[in-house]
């Protein structure tokens, strides 16, 4: 018997919508994996092509069921369609990036009783056209640099292939695994919320694919955000509370984002259950919360802290001391595209650790407001960073999904604040304004120091030897350096003509290192031996130097000539 109009068994109209929305999510790159499965494999294609049909039906019957339960069904079928979906791309394309090579890499080096932690592997890289990553003293990373849950879970699926295979596998399971449990955690109407934010769109697939661990990290941070203010309720934990905080202890080993929001989340504890309980309490709910989590991060790294201990401190502290060259979407941009570069690319990370700071001191000064957005605070700071690539914010957004629907600003409107007496009072309001401005200056005031630096080298292309008989081909090329400032540099130099990084230039004759003031003639060569000038006269070419001591970035736009002349 069909439902009527107003029927209380009828399902609300933004619950159909959003189930479209997930059905449409997953039109998202279907086409380019038909296309590639046609080619070579048929068995695939034919189940794409199902899934196709799935799509469709859902989308009719999305809008015509009558019963809350039948589109509840729906959205059952549109999660199914996107793990098939899912697991397709990964048949069809796993061979991973940088990530899932070292990965699987250091779980081959783990199996065999090797040690894990810095060993560089170039061979992994070297004709496979994996993406490196460039270091400012002129070098690349070629070393495992994240904590170790993800090779430990990649181990036992090493019989799966070569390359990156066994990594995206880790990956890609993890992925649907998470997905899975946020559509089981969410409230009936809003599940299609978990299939969209994480298998549409496309996007956390493809880092799944890579085998980028920090994927691994999400799936475990999904039980943990869920309706995180009630973690602790009435100053117990239970099962499900030691789990979730086993869960953030493991999230923690897989890779460095959760450090970044395990604060926020921490405090915000804190303070909804102080504002139920007291203080005492309140810190007993908490350290025993971090207390779990840390004896699984130790289980978890217990084999690599005893066997390698200096060089694991070392491996899960790369990322924020590799000197990695300045790359992404965020404010360096300015210094790497905008200006000629700067002489104090170390005041971004100042920045970075800076904002991270006072969001966290203002989170917790503002928690019955900024509580809802504890999963999407910690990454405004990476704006700011050396390193800040959209990654960094796009892969946790399914736990904004998730904090959004489960945890609204009802569940903090009891959370403690502190209040200072300086804070309290009938100047209350302009009291605030100025903590707030008083802690996001710092940040500000360093990034302004970044953005405002000048290159410290100037550079000019003295001469070129081309290839014979291809005029368009550069084989060397000569610079005269000029260090404008007081402190001898190292630079290494580049050829760009995009965004990122190209290989570094070979120093063939000159100095390696140009004192204050001075200047120098270098001869450099393309890593590869040739440099095509792009056909396009209005491609975009960067001449770049780096230096690690101190973090430089010199840079000019030159012009290339395909002819000799």
């Amino acid at each position: 018997m069909s439902a009527a109009p107003g029927d209380p068994g009828a399902p609300a109209h933004w619950h159909r919508v959003l189930t479209l929305l997930a059905d449409i999510g997953l039109f998202i790159g279907t086409r380019s994996i038909w296309t590639q499965a046609a080619t070579h494999h048929l068995v695939l294609a034919a189940l794409i092509s199902v899934c196709y049909v799935s799509i469709l039906v859902t989308g009719v019957l999305t809008l015509t069921v009558r019963r809350t339960r039948s589109l509840a069904r729906l959205d059952l079928l549109v999660l199914v369609t996107a793990v098939v979906l899912a697991l397709c791309g990964w048949a069809l394309n796993h061979g991973g990036g940088d990530e899932g090579a070292l990965t699987t890499q250091a779980a081959r080096e783990l199996v065999a009783g090797h040690a894990v932690y810095g060993r560089p592997w170039p061979w992994l890289f070297h004709g496979t056209g994996i993406a490196l990553t460039p270091t400012t003293s002129g070098g690349y990373d070629y070393t495992y640099g994240y904590p170790p849950l993800a090779l430990l879970l990649t181990a036992p699926l090493l019989w799966l292939g070569h390359q990156g295979a066994p990594a995206t596998a880790a990956c890609t399971g993890a992925l649907i695994a998470g997905t899975i449990a946020l559509w089981r955690l969410l409230p009936v109407p809003w599940r299609s919320a978990a299939t969209l934010s994480c298998l549409g769109f496309g996007l956390l697939t493809g880092y799944a694919r890579v085998g980028y661990p920090a994927v691994v990290a999400l799936a475990l941070l999904i039980p943990v955000a869920v309706r995180w203010p009630r973690i602790g309720r009435g100053g117990r934990l239970g099962a499900p509370g030691i789990a979730r905080a086993a869960c953030l202890g493991a999230a923690c080993a897989a890779q460095q984002l959760p450090w970044f929001v395990t604060p926020f989340l921490l405090a915000g504890i804190y303070a909804v259950r102080r504002g139920e309980l007291g203080g005492r309490a309140a810190a007993g709910v908490v350290l025993r919360v971090a207390g779990v989590a840390v004896t699984v991060w130790l289980l978890i790294n217990a084999y690599f802290i005893v066997s390698e201990p200096g060089r694991w401190l070392r491996g899960i502290a790369l990322p924020l001391i590799q000197g990695a060259v300045v790359h992404g979407q965020g404010l360096v941009d300015i210094s790497l595209y905008y200006t000629n570069g700067s002489d104090r690319l170390d005041w971004y990370s100042y920045a970075s650790l800076l904002l991270a700071a006072a969001l966290l001191a203002l989170f917790v000064l503002f928690v019955r407001r900024l509580g809802p957005a504890a999963t999407v605070l910690p990454w405004l700071a990476f704006f700011l960073a050396t390193r800040s690539q959209d990654g960094y914010y796009l892969l946790m957004t399914p736990l904004w999904v998730a904090a959004a629907v489960t945890a609204p600003l009802t569940e903090f409107e009891r959370a403690w604040q502190p209040r200072p007496a300086v804070l309290t009072g009938p100047r209350r309001r302009p009291a605030l304004v100025v903590a707030v401005v008083l802690l996001l200056v710092p940040a500000l005031g360093s990034a302004a120091l970044a953005v405002t630096g000048g290159p410290p080298l100037r550079m000019e292309i003295t001469s070129l030897r081309r290839a014979k008989h291809q005029a368009a081909v550069v084989r060397s090329m000569r610079l005269k350096v000029v260090n404008t400032g007081s402190v001898p540099l190292t630079p290494h130099y580049t050829l760009t003509t995009g965004q990122g990084m190209s290989m570094y230039w070979l120093l063939v004759r000159g100095p390696a290192t140009i004192p204050g003031h001075g200047t120098a003639s270098v001869e450099l060569r393309p890593a590869n031996g040739r440099f095509e000038v792009p056909a396009k006269p209005s491609t975009r070419i960067r001449l770049r130097a780096f230096t690690a001591d101190p973090q430089t970035l010199s840079s000019q736009d030159v012009r290339l000539r395909r002819t000799a002349g």
